[in-house]
């Protein structure tokens, strides 16, 4: 059908009055490259369609014409239309035209209120971006209240500098390769150099829910990991991830006549992470089994009164962050050897959907531990083999575990003595290291200082 339509533009008039949107739609959207001699007619009585996919398609065949006489038809649209992809389809189609004249034009549309509208403008400027004055008018919108436009005027022009200072992305101190320090990460990160991290995944302390996450307000708690998050940004390298796991968590109730509080520690997090410019790509969903988690609704399975219901909190989220770049996951890709990026490659099966059924785990001494399984999953799907992966409030140390497991080397930091003690433990008990694959290092912050300088 569609051939016979390139060859003998009656054939779409007559699909046209048969009226077959659905039809005419498949048909418009697969025409492909037109014959100059292709008569137009039949696509401009579709300007004025009603249904907008149809008026669209009609623009973006025209568009293929390059033909400057449906130069305002092309205007008309743009001022009547009420489609918002209709009249970015049109300001496309004057961009497509490539002609001095319309210069002008497109400039206008800069100040449209829709950003895609002057997105399309941006398009089509950028052809004449050799003329200063053309230059002018499009770097002034790197301050463009909409922050999509922002980005490719600073990747465009060139703004978003960076400056590796020579380092090779793929590598990573040798100084802070499986080790595990021991002091506040606050004094530990000042000693960590710029872009030495590959990749960061970690769980925050619980807000005053466990006994060694002690704050004296919500607010200070917010505060302290803003600090951390900040530091974890610079250290870690252009275009790189940063995930982290929580969850809203309940203060229980100070007595019978007050209530319990819920915090909404992720919703909080998010807009501080955001602010230091890291980029929300994903939330992943981690489903317990209802069994393991604390049961809240054995109240209302009693009253079954409206207003008190309560769920049982079966999920935690998983937060994935991209360190601010103008540069596509591709350029971090060929920061690789051919062999290490087909090394790194997943096998076998993986998880399709952003929820992640996975059974929690208890530890002896630690109350909140990643789960193995947990770990293998992000430090797989977010790093290369020979990567340093960082956790800030190691705990455990699962992480570390993981991360030898899946030939990565780790970096932990943890304030306290006993969980310090646990790692330790853990570590004795695995495999890696009585095969003597990698030793760990355990180190004081005066250690670790000592190796920063050396």
């Amino acid at each position: 059908m569609v051939k016979e339509i390139k060859g003998d533009a009656i054939k779409l008039h007559e699909m046209i009055k048969s009226n077959k949107i659905g039809h005419l739609i498949k048909t418009l959207d697969r025409l492909g490259r037109l014959d100059s001699q292709f008569d137009k007619k039949p696509l401009l009585d579709l300007l004025t369609h009603e249904n907008e996919k149809v008026r669209f398609l009609a623009i973006k065949n025209l568009a293929k014409f390059e033909d400057l006489s449906l130069l305002e038809t092309y205007m008309n649209l743009i001022k009547n239309d009420e489609s918002s992809g209709v009249r970015r389809e049109a300001v496309s189609a004057i961009g497509r035209l490539r002609n001095p004249i319309t210069k002008d034009i497109l400039i206008s549309y800069l100040k449209d209120s829709d950003p895609e509208v002057v997105l399309q403008a941006i398009r089509g400027l950028l052809v004449f971006r050799e003329d200063i004055e053309i230059k002018k008018k499009l770097v002034k919108l790197e301050n463009h209240p909409n922050e999509i436009i922002q980005e490719v005027i600073k990747k465009e022009f060139e703004m978003n500098h960076y400056n590796g200072n020579g380092i090779d992305h793929s590598k990573s101190p040798n100084f802070m390769k499986n080790a595990v320090v021991h002091g506040d990460v606050r004094d530990i990160l000042k000693f960590v150099p710029d872009e030495s991290i590959h990749l960061t995944f970690t769980s925050p302390p619980y807000y005053n829910a466990r006994d060694y996450s002690i704050y004296s307000s919500y607010k200070e708690y917010l505060e302290f990991l803003e600090e951390v998050f900040k530091e974890v940004y610079r250290v870690t390298k252009e275009g790189r991830f940063f995930i982290l796991n929580t969850s809203p968590i309940i203060i229980p109730r100070a007595g019978r006549q007050y209530s319990s509080k819920r915090y909404p520690i992720p919703y909080d997090i998010h807009p501080l992470l955001v602010k230091m410019r890291w980029e929300f790509i994903d939330d992943i969903i981690w489903l317990k089994p209802e069994a393991s988690v604390k049961n809240r609704n054995a109240g209302f399975l009693q009253h079954r009164k409206p207003l008190a219901y309560k769920p049982n909190p079966c999920t935690e989220i998983v937060m994935v962050y991209r360190k601010k770049t103008d540069k596509l996951i591709d350029w971090n890709i060929k920061q690789y050897d051919f062999g290490i990026v087909e090394e790194s490659k997943i096998n076998g099966d993986f998880e399709s959907s952003n929820v992640w059924k996975i059974d929690p785990v208890f530890d002896k001494t630690h109350s909140a531990v990643f789960p193995l399984e947990l770990c293998n999953k992000v430090i797989k799907f977010y790093s290369f083999k020979g990567d340093l992966v960082f956790d800030p409030f190691a705990g455990s140390g699962t992480l570390g575990k993981a991360a030898l497991n899946l030939d990565r080397h780790f970096f932990l930091t943890e304030k306290e003595k006993k969980y310090i003690e646990r790692i330790k433990e853990n570590f004795n008990q695995s495999k890696i290291f009585s095969q003597n694959k990698f030793i760990p290092k355990f180190l004081s912050l005066d250690n670790f200082k000592d190796l920063n300088k050396k």
